[in-house]
């Protein structure tokens, strides 16, 4: 229920921290960027930048945000495919933004299938890897009970965090289809295994286009290109409960923020994000 929301209750702690004890203390300022695909050529550039001292700064960016890496699709598709660049992905710890940043889209008892050519290994580390073979995605109640009776997960709660964030939850199927790890490791931490080699035949991601395909049968499927750059959801899962008008959905139903002023100017290659025309004084 945080995903996609402006405000929830870690951004709330954030904020409580930075106002009581660091803002007083330091001169703190934050840098945030935007970042999406070019519609033209499909390149990834820079849609916004953002610096400020203030929460201004953030409550932009995010709205911002909203409008670029957010989609809300009509319908729930029974099969997506997504794909991990393996410049970019070398474990499941990253590459499981394609589980968590589709489930709210995914229909249940829908199949999402993980193109992984770059995946090596689980954790980033040798010690979250060791947790992550040995506890598996296995759902949230397993995991918290393993978690109240292993002090190494105790020890180490944004590993039980990403355990509980990379799974199904049993709603639906998920098919790792990795360059470098074994159909074994694969189906130990509570994935399905599908061979990449034959997967990217049957999904070539050098033709493929974001959005709605159709397999040879007529199968329809949902890919996408880099789950990293994104937040997919159907409305019945995202319905905006909040009585914050600047939370979820609300807030792209709103006019774009004004964010440029009147001595900026786009530059080519920006993304639109601009230069000063003059500088400020």
């Amino acid at each position: 229920k945080m995903m996609g929301r402006a405000n929830n209750p870690l951004r709330s702690i954030l904020n409580y921290a930075s106002e009581k004890f660091l803002q007083d203390q330091l001169n703190l300022w934050y840098i945030l960027t935007v970042m999406g695909r070019n519609e033209d050529t499909g390149d990834l550039e820079m849609k916004g930048l953002y610096i400020g001292n203030t929460i201004d700064c953030y409550n932009l960016a995010c709205d911002l945000s909203l409008r670029v890496n957010f989609t809300l699709l009509p319908k729930a598709p029974a099969k997506i495919v997504t794909y991990l660049d393996p410049d970019e992905f070398h474990s499941t710890w990253l590459g499981n933004k394609a589980i968590y940043r589709t489930r709210m889209a995914i229909a249940d008892k829908g199949t999402l299938i993980v193109l992984a050519p770059g995946v090596r290994r689980f954790g980033e580390d040798d010690q979250v890897d060791v947790l992550i073979r040995k506890y598996g995605y296995k759902g949230t109640p397993a995991t918290m009970q393993s978690m109240k009776e292993n002090e190494e997960l105790q020890n180490n709660l944004s590993a039980v965090a990403h355990l509980i964030h990379g799974t199904s939850e049993g709603r639906f199927e998920v098919v790792y289809c990795p360059g470098h790890l074994t159909k074994q490791e694969i189906e130990g931490v509570g994935y399905q295994y599908g061979d990449l080699e034959e997967m990217s035949k049957k999904y070539d991601v050098n033709t493929l286009a974001d959005g709605w395909n159709k397999e040879a049968d007529g199968t329809e499927f949902f890919f996408i290109s880099n789950p990293a750059l994104g937040l997919w959801a159907v409305a019945d899962r995202f319905e905006d409960n909040s009585n914050d008008d600047n939370d979820g959905v609300s807030m792209a139903a709103t006019e774009p923020t004004k964010f440029s002023t009147k001595d900026q100017e786009a530059v080519d290659g920006s993304g639109g994000v601009g230069g000063w025309a003059k500088p400020p004084t």
